[in-house]
């Protein structure tokens, strides 16, 4: 042990100059004290003056010497170490929240609700076989990892070079062409913990630093299964846009998938859980229709809201309106998973934006406030656009309406 105490005054680590000042800052007090009992006016002035010089010296020293200990573990970041320290304390006192879905709707949530909150969770959906991710699935017989690695890049909390790298497609490569880094690090990742998806993702979670946690919805091998009004039945996420017919219903195969112990939990202790941004029948409902993932959700004391699409998607929810897209959610689930809808209300201008968008058969969801209303359920609707090449949610206006109608519930019931 005596050793390893002398380890500390080795050159170079940046301590010794601190630790001695700190020292010297005791002594000067202890100094000025036996100063300051003297029955000499001008002696026991000069040593309350040497008393405040000391716990100066005391001070800079516990400062400087902490600074030098976290430069260690945050290398080229000591200048935001205040920043970082505040922000965790700052976030460690926002709301539990839960955030469910997949896809890039939910990464681009969580990118804005991670600056609001520290205690956030994501529940994310496995069942994605298009892709680098359909082509893992194949030949590793695991769950998807696609949509996981979106959310832990979205959460993470190194330099932005590590997202860009769990993010790198390569694009040419015998077996690499078409697959994302973050890919085929999870799917090793599995591989060393012995199938374990969960404790790859956990262990992920930490290469990435991830501000929050990332859980997968199941961890069985689900395949997401859609029948159609006509009784055609289409199996693969990736297939089921492509059939251009209404759909039915939703449902999973195998059919006795059950929720990971960690998304149950999460759902159970959040103040807020939110559903959405993100595809209807492809990102949102495969978490929802999980056996037993209903149930606790209405159970559930958090406050629910459901946010839903800004335009429509060829092949699952065509001519929907807001409403639509709550009676399909609502219909799958249960009629008590969400309180309250938040709705875009604003009016797409961008007629370029628009025209690519008809091409594909999708058009803006009708906000139709009073329909769902009328389902006994509270709906806001505001601006919550962003045009550019694309028609989707701005994500900082987005964070705003959210974080406004969850400071309005904590109020109310406060």
């Amino acid at each position: 042990m005596s050793q390893n105490f002398f380890k500390w005054l080795y050159p170079g680590i940046k301590v010794k100059r601190w630790v001695f000042s700190l020292l010297f800052g005791v002594i000067i007090v202890g100094v000025g004290s036996a100063f300051a009992s003297s029955p000499y006016a001008f002696v026991s002035a000069m040593g309350v003056v040497m008393i405040l010089c000391g716990i100066m010296f005391i001070v800079l020293s516990i400062g400087k010497l902490i600074i030098s200990l976290l430069t260690l573990f945050l290398p080229q970041r000591e200048r935001d170490i205040v920043d970082i320290l505040y922000q965790r304390r700052y976030l460690e006192r926002g709301p539990k929240v839960v955030a469910i879905g997949g896809g890039h709707g939910l990464s681009h949530l969580l990118l804005g609700l991670k600056e609001y909150t520290a205690n956030l969770t994501a529940i994310v959906t496995v069942a994605d076989s298009g892709g680098s991710s359909g082509l893992l699935r194949q030949q590793f017989n695991i769950v998807a990892p696609g949509d996981i690695r979106n959310c832990l890049v979205a959460l993470a909390d190194t330099p932005a070079l590590m997202g860009e790298l769990f993010q790198y497609r390569f694009e040419e490569g015998a077996g690499l062409k078409g697959h994302s880094f973050g890919n085929l690090f999870l799917t090793a990742m599995v591989q060393i913990t012995n199938g374990d998806f969960k404790r790859a993702v956990e262990e992920s979670s930490k290469v990435l630093a991830v501000r929050g946690k990332v859980i997968p919805s199941t961890v069985h091998n689900v395949h997401l299964v859609a029948e159609y009004m006509d009784g055609s039945i289409t199996k693969g996420e990736a297939k089921i846009p492509q059939v251009n017919a209404v759909i039915k219903r939703l449902f999973l195969t195998p059919d006795d998938a059950k929720p990971t112990d960690d998304a149950l939990t999460a759902i159970d202790q959040a103040d807020i859980i939110v559903m959405g941004p993100g595809s209807l029948y492809t990102s949102i409902l495969p978490n929802l229709i999980i056996r037993g993932m209903g149930e606790a959700l209405a159970a559930s004391k958090a406050y629910k809201i459901y946010v839903c699409n800004v335009m429509t998607q060829q092949g699952e929810t065509d001519n929907f309106s807001a409403s639509d897209h709550l009676r399909v959610l609502l219909e799958h689930s249960n009629p008590k998973i969400v309180d309250a809808c938040l709705i875009n209300d604003a009016v797409v201008s961008n007629e370029e934006a628009l025209n690519r968008y008809r091409q594909e058969n999708a058009y803006p969801v009708a906000a139709d406030s009073e329909r769902i209303k009328a389902m006994g359920i509270k709906v806001v609707a505001t601006d919550l656009l962003s045009v550019a090449d694309y028609v989707r949610h701005d994500s900082k206006k987005l964070t705003q309406a959210l974080i406004r109608l969850i400071e309005t519930q904590r109020v109310i019931k406060r």
